[in-house]
């Protein structure tokens, strides 16, 4: 049972999934429990104290053409140009609360850019290599990650581009 620094509730399901690829990946840092949930890039950042950029909010949209799950890994003071992604990977729709369960296997507001369900078509703002280190969530609303930007690449795979 995998257990969260003194919390005396084992992790969730898809905070274990989570830290399994941090560790599989000899990432040096687990997920961490915040007091109250981050399901935003500004609470994320207020919890953390860091600044909002730091923050890597992880953006699903649906892409038309065969209902694939593409996420965006931005800055959280930025926003994301969907022209711009559309020039990368194609037509893209909105995702609803279901799409981003089924295909990441976590819900809205605790969407970790990797250890998704299904694969995601992914990219990275180069927006967040303006910072030497920045959080992401990590499977759970109260659950983050500490990550340099270049980790992202390296747990994604995802190519880095101006998508904002």
């Amino acid at each position: 049972m995998t257990m969260c620094g003194a919390e005396l509730h084992p992790l969730s399901d898809s905070v274990q999934r989570v830290a399994r690829a941090l560790r599989d990946a000899d990432h040096p840092h687990a997920p961490q429990m915040l007091d109250d949930a981050a399901r935003t890039a500004q609470q994320a950042a207020d919890a953390l104290g860091v600044a909002v950029g730091q923050i890597a909010k992880s953006i699903i949209f649906r892409r038309k053409s065969d209902d694939v799950a593409v996420l965006v890994v931005t800055s959280g003071d930025k926003r994301v140009d969907e022209k711009k992604v559309e020039a990368l990977v194609g037509k893209l729709g909105r995702a609803d609360a279901a799409f981003v369960k089924a295909t990441t296997g976590f819900s809205i507001g605790g969407v970790s850019p990797f250890a998704h369900l299904v694969p995601s078509v992914t990219l990275i703002d180069r927006e967040l290599f303006r910072f030497d280190e920045v959080w992401a969530a990590a499977g759970h609303p109260h659950a983050v990650v500490r990550l340099r930007p270049a980790d992202l690449e390296r747990l994604t795979g995802a190519p880095v581009a101006d998508v904002v």
